[in-house]
């Protein structure tokens, strides 16, 4: 049922993303220079639920770092649309790339590109399915780019947080009546 919800509640994700670097560097042996990060000093925050977000930057990260290459760095790019609508995230990783004819395929529930590759780096094959679930629950949008013998893009939309007005509004409705029109 929370599949149609979308999450209340603003996401720092300059935060989120400085939060999971930083997991990825205490806790899985990364250097500071594997993940490099291009974020604005200032991004709104988008709707969503906190852990949820850091699942997908974590199954992003994880992907990136076991099928990018050892010695490239993973870039993470975080940007407002010109409308402030919505927020671009990508994870992008210089490994192998994938063909285009799996593309399609790649956040189906279990589906390999490469069988007896993935079963020996590890993973059940769910990381982009679940990706795509809590995405498509954030009222947002995944999308994947990647050129063989190049790398792999991933990125994602997700919806800006509704500012709050000084009056407790939001975006020119009021709070209750938001709250209302929810029940």
């Amino acid at each position: 049922a929370e599949k149609f919800e979308l999450p209340p509640e603003p996401v720092d994700l300059k935060q989120l993303v400085n939060e999971s670097r930083e997991f990825f560097v205490n806790s899985r042996g990364k250097e500071e220079n594997d993940i490099q990060l291009v974020l604005p000093d200032t991004l709104p925050p988008v709707r969503g639920d906190k852990a949820q977000l850091s699942q997908v930057l974590h199954n992003l990260l994880s992907n990136a770092f076991k099928y990018g290459r050892d010695g490239e760095p993973i870039v993470v790019r975080a940007e407002p649309n010109r409308s402030n609508t919505m927020l671009r995230l990508s994870v992008t990783d210089r490994g192998e790339g994938i063909a285009p004819e799996h593309i399609p395929r790649l956040t189906e529930r279990f589906y390999r590109v490469d069988k007896g590759r993935s079963k020996s780096i590890g993973g059940t094959g769910l990381g982009l399915a679940i990706v795509k679930h809590i995405i498509e629950r954030h009222g947002g949008r995944l999308d994947i780019g990647s050129e063989p013998g190049k790398g792999t893009t991933v990125s994602l939309q997700l919806p800006v947080a509704p500012s709050e007005t000084p009056d407790g509004r939001q975006d020119g409705i009021s709070k209750s009546l938001q709250t209302s029109e929810i029940q």
